[in-house]
């Protein structure tokens, strides 16, 4: 049976333990008491928050980005080491920038005269209002983005150990352990981003030790895309034993060989674009067989949906042959899920929690909130548990984002436009 609490938030089988009106954010890491938070915008970077009375959750220390063009909306820590990406802001809408020049030549030879405002505008994909940010921001260029490695031995005073520059617009999600950092970044020479992997021995100057890329990217070298733009880059790869799972948008996903570190090697891969047009956000193997079988997750992001197309969803996939992924079931949410699927923004998946706890996924789906679904049989996941947020004032759905579970089963979740929540199974 669902629950409406308050005046929007829908339940069923959990209930709200804490909430923090914040600006909204990519990524949420929870650990020792401490939830990590990437906010999407600056002049807002990094909140670290205290949440060991996780119904009053108090903020103890900030972090800006490095500038007004940049966003750090992604966090990971290991140890004493805390990792923030530096990303250029409104990435999407500066990259049509791109298209200037081609744009203007192409008219100016279809019409026989100088273009006019709205006319390249309208070409390249913006509104004409927005034309003087667009040219001032290609001319400005981008060269901050990387990443920055943070000491949180005292977590409310984080404090600066290095700030590594990589390229093109920056790092994107990523994984990291004590040892190393496994970054999603552009580089020069290639097209969208590729994996490249940094020893952390020394934090205080990272050392990078090998680079991972799809056929196609590594243009500096004569490769040729057969795809458009960024379509095919890497969105992050996490790190289990000795293998990288990679989650590579239009690509599908790609398993890395990573026995040697220094050497990174392609096993395998699974693409199913087309026919499906969401791209692919997350590749993650289950630490633990469920009824018998290796089991890795795959999860779509809800991206530019398409009216009569499914919206962003989850793969549970047979990961027995790592060098050949086979899908088993899909879990998807329909817009009856959410009272919000139509009120604007995005519904659909867009990621799951990646400490996975027995054969339950905690799933983060935009407008339809908290999912928590167990694929105890994987043929046929189920529903157990659901928490749909009322938005916050200003905005007209919730757009849950990013979410974690701690040891003592909380459930943390972050909304992209604004809020953080702290849930409980009840």
């Amino acid at each position: 049976m669902n629950e409406m609490v308050g005046s929007g938030a829908m339940t069923r089988g959990t209930r709200k333990v804490g909430r923090l009106d914040i600006q909204g954010g990519g990524q949420v890491v929870v650990r020792d008491g401490l939830a990590f938070l990437g906010h999407m915008s600056p002049p807002e970077g990094t909140s670290i928050v205290d949440v060991r009375d996780p119904a009053n959750p108090k903020v103890i220390a900030k972090i800006a980005p490095p500038n007004q063009y940049s966003h750090t909306h992604k966090v990971r820590v290991a140890g004493d080491l805390m990792i923030t990406n530096v990303e250029r802001h409104r990435r999407h809408f500066y990259r049509k920038g791109e298209g200037l020049v081609g744009a203007t030549v192409v008219l100016t030879e279809k019409l026989g005269r100088e273009p006019t405002d709205a006319e390249v505008a309208e070409a390249v994909g913006v509104a004409a209002k927005d034309l003087p940010d667009l040219r001032e921001g290609h001319a400005r260029g981008y060269s901050d983005g990387g990443f920055r490695v943070w000491n949180i031995a005292d977590p409310a005073n984080p404090k600066l150990l290095s700030y590594v520059k990589t390229g093109g617009i920056g790092v994107h999600r990523f994984d990291m352990d004590e040892n190393y950092a496994y970054i999603s970044t552009e580089m020069d020479g290639f097209i969208g981003n590729i994996l490249v992997i940094y020893d952390l021995a020394d934090p205080t100057y990272p050392r990078e030790v090998s680079r991972w890329w799809m056929p196609g990217q590594n243009i500096a070298a004569g490769e040729k895309p057969t795809w458009s733009g960024q379509k095919h880059r890497l969105h992050h790869a996490l790190r289990v034993g000795d293998k990288m799972w990679a989650a590579c948008w239009y690509a599908g996903g790609y398993v890395i060989d990573i026995s040697d570190i220094t050497r990174p090697r392609t096993l395998g891969s699974y693409n199913y674009h087309p026919p499906f047009p969401e791209p692919t956000h997350t590749l993650m193997p289950l630490p633990e067989l469920i009824a018998g079988r290796q089991i890795a997750l795959m999860v779509d992001e809800e991206h530019d949906h398409t009216p009569g197309q499914p919206h962003g969803f989850i793969w549970i996939m047979d990961a027995s042959d790592p060098a050949n992924l086979k899908p088993i079931s899909t879990f998807q949410v329909s817009e009856t899920g959410s009272p919000y699927s139509q009120a604007g923004g995005r519904f659909g998946a867009h990621q799951f929690q990646e400490k996975q706890i027995g054969s339950l996924i905690y799933a983060a789906w935009f407008a339809g909130g908290l999912r928590v679904i167990d694929i105890a049989d994987p043929e046929k996941p189920k529903e157990i548990a659901f928490y749909v947020p009322e938005p916050f004032p200003g905005h007209a759905a919730p757009q849950s984002n990013d979410v974690d579970v701690d040891e003592r089963g909380l459930i943390y979740l972050l909304d992209r436009d604004r809020g953080f929540e702290i849930i409980e199974m009840a």
